[in-house]
């Protein structure tokens, strides 16, 4: 069976074990494709490289959340009077 490899970088699950920081320098900052037996496993991706993978999957939720409440009427508030 024929799998996409989603990463400009391979690494087998041995070369991980062997030495993971290895690994994840060599995607140069970009993620890794871990393979077990010639097929994708996971991805390793740095630190920083997943949280800006969550914060745009919270944007894009925030996005739809205001998407759906468009039509809403508005309900003006004063702040004060809470």
């Amino acid at each position: 069976m024929v799998y996409p490899i989603l990463a400009e970088v391979a690494a087998s699950v041995s070369e991980l074990k062997r030495n993971p920081m290895a690994t994840v320098a060599a995607g140069d900052g970009a993620p890794v494709a871990i393979l077990n037996r010639n097929e994708p496993a996971f991805y390793c991706v740095p630190a920083s490289v997943y949280a800006s993978m969550v914060e745009r999957l919270e944007d894009a939720e925030l996005n739809a959340i205001a998407d759906a409440r468009q039509g809403e009427p508005v309900i003006p508030v004063v702040l004060d009077e809470l």
